[in-house]
């Protein structure tokens, strides 16, 4: 299968309620996701990126658009694409009177999964619970509840599995038992969607990446070459102190830090490295030590969906 999901023309308008007017959440959003990929779907508060999410996941339904999940028609085979999909939500919503063994049990059935077929043991020590199998939820910490989720999005085996700001909160420990986790189920087939505000986590972890803002697909694009967009470094010179600089190239921008180093930001598509410290250098400027910055995520993030 080449897609995980496709998307075309997916659209959602919320009814006006009371005094609050009408909202178009989705403008006509075309998708593609690639099977056995480890997705980026990331966006600015209210973009729509849980409204999409709501609707993958059979919860909120569209006014418009096609979705294709697993390749099920989700109008067609309503049943066949909610099984192809597991979703560990952002809110910490759970029976507190169940055991972490019982919400398990309790979520296959949901999902008619026979009891032959359940591996409900295998998750709990999947996602370091098999110590709390047995306690109450409501007596489980944060951490170990969020655990929890990713294991009840787990007991039908779905194909998709979409992780909903899963590290909003976390520990240190957990985010990197979680990170563990994900690559090991996206190494055995599966295909991860991601959402999350913490930015660097998504640039290490996704194949590729896009971005939703005010309801519209802005850009879906290989996490490398999004990181290209930003045209963009910085020089980094320890000069041993402040010193007269001579004329840069134009388009050179350089700034003292509060550490004494000076921080020359340049295009590459235009400058060079080189001519900067040959410019430095025919100037009598002294070069202790040279380092360059590049643009992450965030700074092409902030770029796209504030222009």
């Amino acid at each position: 299968m080449t897609n995980a999901i496709d998307i075309a023309g997916l659209r959602k308008t919320y009814r006006a309620q009371g005094n609050a007017p009408a909202k178009e959440a989705l403008k006509g959003v075309d998708l593609a996701i690639p099977a056995g990929s480890i997705f980026g779907l990331l966006g600015p508060n209210g973009a729509g990126k849980s409204t999409l999410i709501n609707i993958l996941a059979g919860l909120v339904n569209k006014t418009a658009g096609k979705v294709t999940i697993w390749g099920f028609d989700q109008d067609v085979n309503p049943r066949q694409s909610r099984a192809a999909i597991g979703v560990m939500p952002q809110e910490l919503n759970m029976d507190p009177f169940f055991t972490p063994r019982a919400s398990l049990e309790v979520q296959a059935g949901l999902y008619g999964v026979p009891k032959s077929e359940r591996w409900t043991d295998q998750l709990l020590e999947l996602v370091g619970l098999t110590d709390q199998a047995e306690a109450y939820a409501r007596n489980l910490s944060g951490g170990m509840r969020r655990r929890l989720l990713l294991a009840k999005a787990l007991v039908h085996r779905p194909q998709i599995l979409v992780l909903d700001e899963p590290t909003a909160g976390v520990d240190i420990t957990l985010r990197a038992m979680l990170w563990d986790n994900v690559r090991r189920l996206n190494q055995a087939g599966m295909t991860i969607i991601l959402t999350t505000h913490y930015l660097e986590e998504a640039e290490q972890m996704c194949d590729e990446i896009a971005i939703i803002n005010h309801g519209e697909l802005i850009v879906r694009q290989a996490t490398r070459e999004l990181l290209a967009r930003a045209d963009g470094k910085t020089l980094v010179i320890d000069a041993g102190g402040r010193v007269d600089l001579p004329p840069l190239p134009q388009g050179a921008r350089p700034e003292w830090r509060e550490d004494g180093r000076l921080a020359i930001s340049y295009p590459p598509s235009r400058i060079r490295a080189d001519q900067l410290i040959d410019a430095l250098r025919g100037a009598g400027v002294p070069i202790a030590d040279v380092a360059t910055e590049a643009p992450d995520l965030e700074d092409v993030f902030v770029e796209l969906t504030t222009s």
